[in-house]
């Protein structure tokens, strides 16, 4: 079975399908640093598939370079990364690389899948709060996703988004949607789905399109819910204590493991902890973290900016926004991990007073449900917006072993 990843991203989408053993046609994506993750990640798979995990694990040790490590890769894997914009001019060549792919595989021209979803910010409501989307070109990404149903004829596609596309546009663009699927031949069933229903510890609720060919009599796949009675301490407590801009690019565990990081396969039996990586922060807001974590820890009550000291406010906007200060709740699931998050850490406090800082690199990926072996390439700050904007792989897993299931049976 293989498939084609649209708005790759980081690989969150990707890597469940990954793991259920579907091939990658071709991963698309414009951000070059998403791109490398991709590739490395395509490396850790081809590596340890080959029994040479030893070079991954040198690269990402600092042992060996980028360049040694993707020389690795046969010419087929690398090709597979394609980082290119997605736009009406420049399909043709897409289709003639991802043909080339194809060609070259033993399935000839055949597509099993397709899966991705547009760049979603300009669908979310929160976006839609601050800016005025109404044109912007990113609203019409989902007319390419189309094309490439039109083009290569999966046996079936799944189309990832926010829930905030259905009411976009007084709901338009969605029923623009449904309708193109419908006109390529495809009957679609769409469902909002909340990541801790699948053991990701955290509330992201995410609409999720499965569609099929018309001839086929297919049914939207049920999702059994996973009560797991674990929180996001459970996330955070093996991991080294780290105080705001000090980090851990490589090195031991605090504890042993624990049976979430086991159950969920996110720490996996990996030797080391790799991009425990913290942004520094100045005194005036490790003074609001202070306040932010003891109001949460003994009043279990979020700190209002109203309610900072006239002395810390640094905004001048006293009547929106009021919650930009926000501690990770530890006892619990996490609040939806964001692309903001690239931006400052003010949203995603560390619960613990001593450590006091924002959640580091490796956090925010466990959040994501990303396994530890699963290395992101870039800046901190992109490393961030990646993770900010994938899918948990926890949670794609779940939704490529429904497909898998599906196809075999056709």
């Amino acid at each position: 079975m293989n498939y084609i990843d649209l708005f790759a991203g980081a690989g969150g989408l990707s890597e469940g399908f990954l793991k259920n053993g579907f091939t990658p046609i071709a991963h698309l994506e414009l951000d070059s640093d998403a791109c490398n993750t991709l590739k490395t990640r395509c490396a850790y798979y081809y590596l340890k598939n080959n029994n040479k995990l030893d070079i991954y694990y040198d690269y990402i040790t600092g042992k060996i370079d980028r360049e040694k490590i993707y020389k690795q890769l046969p010419e087929k894997i690398s090709d597979s990364i394609l980082n290119c914009e997605i736009s009406e001019k420049k399909l043709s060549d897409i289709f003639s690389r991802i043909d080339k792919q194809l060609i070259s595989s033993k399935n000839k021209k055949k597509c099993d899948l397709i899966v991705g979803g547009p760049p979603c910010q300009t669908y979310s409501l929160a976006a839609r709060s601050r800016l005025n989307l109404v044109e912007d070109n990113r609203n019409h990404l989902y007319k390419l996703y189309i094309q490439f149903l039109l083009y290569y004829k999966p046996k079936m596609f799944v189309f990832e988004n926010v829930p905030g596309i259905l009411t976009a546009n007084n709901g338009l663009y969605y029923n623009d949607l449904l309708e193109s699927f419908e006109k390529a031949g495809y009957t679609a069933k769409a469902k909002i789905l909340n990541a801790s229903d699948f053991g990701v510890l955290q509330n992201r609720k995410r609409l999720i399109i499965i569609g099929w060919n018309k001839t086929e009599k297919i049914e939207y796949p049920v999702f059994e819910k996973q009560n797991m009675a674990f929180s996001v301490k459970d996330i955070l407590d093996d991991l080294p204590e780290l105080t705001a801009g000090k980090s851990i690019l490589s090195g031991k565990y605090k504890t042993r493991t624990n049976k979430y990081l086991n159950s969920t396969g996110i720490r996996n039996g990996f030797p080391f902890i790799t991009q425990h990586i913290t942004r520094s922060h100045n005194e005036n807001d490790l003074q609001i973290y202070k306040i932010a974590i003891s109001e949460w820890h003994n009043n279990h009550r979020r700190l209002k900016y109203t309610d900072i000291p006239e002395q810390l406010k640094t905004q001048k906007n006293h009547d929106s926004f009021l919650d930009r200060f926000k501690v990770v709740d530890s006892r619990e699931k996490s609040h939806t991990l964001v692309s903001h998050i690239a931006k400052d850490g003010h949203y995603y406090i560390h619960p613990d007073i001593n450590q006091l800082r924002s959640i580091s690199v490796r956090e925010a990926a466990r959040i994501q449900s990303f396994p530890d072996d699963y290395y992101f390439e870039g800046s901190r700050t992109s490393i961030f917006k990646q993770i900010g904007n994938a899918v948990p792989p926890l949670m794609a897993n779940e939704i490529a072993k429904k497909i898998k299931e599906v196809i075999l049976s056709l």
